[in-house]
């Protein structure tokens, strides 16, 4: 989201597009990618040292190289559909994806994909506050550990941090365009790059430390073969929620320039960005299992299989906290839009709804104040802090996310919109490829939602 705003800065400087409506985008392959990878590697990258854990060294890696292979083919199918027709005789755009599913399937589908960009917007939140309060407690943890040995009950509860963190969101939710400044997609991107490279460096240091590499072919030993059918499925959900860009790919591709045709370029740029975040994410997830073994943490910085340098912890968790304070407001932007536009047209002759009244606090710049905004947007806050709270399970909500969203954003609304754009008539070679391609990644996300399910429900009952 905001890396769309930001990119439109820097990108469109030459002249007018296709249609005269606005700069001419100067986006290539390279840029593209470096968004791509900046969108995508983020808190999802803590969670796969576990993930490989529970899988093993065969089935782990094969995993992530399957859930990249899959993320190409939905990336290709996707920008192929960036123009409505032919992508090489410069016919009108689909600029967003959900401009795309309205312009090839309709309103029904659009409001299923709506709804369900949603909901993983709100899951985003919920994690987010999460993960900020987890890094919170780890940097009290570290310090508590170094002065006081690694034996000490250091212990903290992670309620009053999701609180405090639901507070400075509240607060951020108040400030007037918040998720349009450029700097908010650079400081991520920063923070993002910082904490994962700090992870990827602490396990290989760990491994070399340890002179061995632990962990086995088939990963983590489980009392039943039940359980150990649950973990794999939470760790693929836990893959499936660090892989797929499809939600910004379309609005990535808009900011390229062309010829060559915007579809070609952004097949390359995925090709790059998927290649680097494979390997970065394979040497996050292998070297954190050859680091601990079977007791590889489920977030690689806060489960505390590193202690030291803790001062180094703490600025990798630092760097979490700041990153995930701008991404909940990224996530949540488009909610508020959507609620301010939607009752604004339902009750257009509401002051509740429409008033804007101007609050002057002593040494401050004056405050336009709407009602709705602030009633709306302090519910909203407050239930996905609710949450949170109620479900604090890291990895389970994670894997939750990623397969609550991996099958129907990421696979089937790009295939059928693929389809019809394409024609590809039914029962066709290509269509029963499509087809099947479909429905293997919809058991492969309902056995990964089974799971996740299970496990949060395990851990609250626990």
């Amino acid at each position: 989201m905001a890396v769309r705003d930001s990119l439109e800065v820097v990108d469109g400087r030459c002249g007018c597009d296709d249609d005269g409506r606005r700069p001419r985008p100067a986006g290539t392959a390279w840029t593209c990618a470096a968004h791509v990878i900046t969108a995508v590697i983020g808190s999802g990258v803590l969670s796969l040292a576990w993930s490989v854990a529970q899988l093993g060294w065969v089935v782990g890696p094969a995993c992530m190289l399957c859930f990249a292979l899959v993320t190409y083919v939905s990336a290709a199918l996707l920008a192929d559909c960036y123009r409505r027709g032919d992508p090489g005789k410069g016919l009108p755009r689909t600029r967003s994806y959900t401009d795309a599913v309205r312009a090839y399937l309709g309103k029904k589908h659009t409001w299923a994909c709506g709804s369900l960009q949603f909901v993983s917007l709100y899951g985003c939140g919920v994690a987010y506050t999460i993960t900020t309060a987890t890094s919170i407690r780890a940097i009290l943890k570290a310090n508590c550990y170094h002065e006081h040995g690694h034996d000490a009950p250091c212990s903290y509860g992670g309620s009053y941090y999701m609180l405090v963190f639901g507070a400075a969101q509240l607060l951020l939710s108040f400030i007037p365009d918040f998720h349009d400044m450029a700097w908010l997609s650079v400081v991520a991107a920063v923070m993002s790059f910082s904490y994962a490279f700090i992870g990827l460096g602490l396990g290989l240091a760990t491994t070399i430390t340890n002179g061995t590499i632990k962990g086995s072919i088939t990963g983590v030993p489980m009392r039943t073969p039940v359980q150990k059918i649950w973990r794999v499925s939470q760790a693929i959900g836990d893959i499936a929620f660090a892989y797929p860009y499809s939600l910004i790919l379309l609005e990535i591709q808009d900011t390229l320039k062309s010829p060559p045709a915007e579809n070609k370029t952004m097949k390359r740029a995925s090709m790059i960005s998927i290649l680097v975040t494979t390997f970065f994410y394979l040497c996050c997830g292998c070297f954190g299992y050859a680091a601990f073994g079977s007791d590889a943490p489920g977030n690689l910085l806060t489960g505390f299989g590193f202690y030291e340098p803790y001062w180094l912890i703490d600025f990798a968790n630092a760097c979490i906290i700041l990153h995930l304070l701008g991404g909940y407001q990224v996530y949540s932007q488009p909610i508020f839009q959507l609620a301010d536009r939607f009752f604004a047209e339902r009750f257009p002759d509401s002051g509740f709804v429409n008033d804007v009244h101007t609050v002057r606090v002593p040494c401050l710049p004056p405050w336009r104040v709407n009602l709705l905004r602030v009633c709306f947007r302090t519910l909203y806050v407050a239930s996905t802090t609710a949450v949170a709270v109620a479900f604090p399970y890291f990895n389970e909500v994670l894997a939750l996310l990623g397969a609550l969203n991996f099958w129907p954003l990421a696979i089937y609304f790009p295939v059928e919109v693929y389809i019809i754009q394409r024609n590809v008539p039914r029962w066709s070679a290509r269509w029963v490829v499509l087809q099947t391609f479909s429905v293997v990644c919809l058991l492969v996300s309902a056995f990964a939602l089974v799971g996740s399910i299970e496990g949060l429900v395990t851990q609250k009952l626990g």
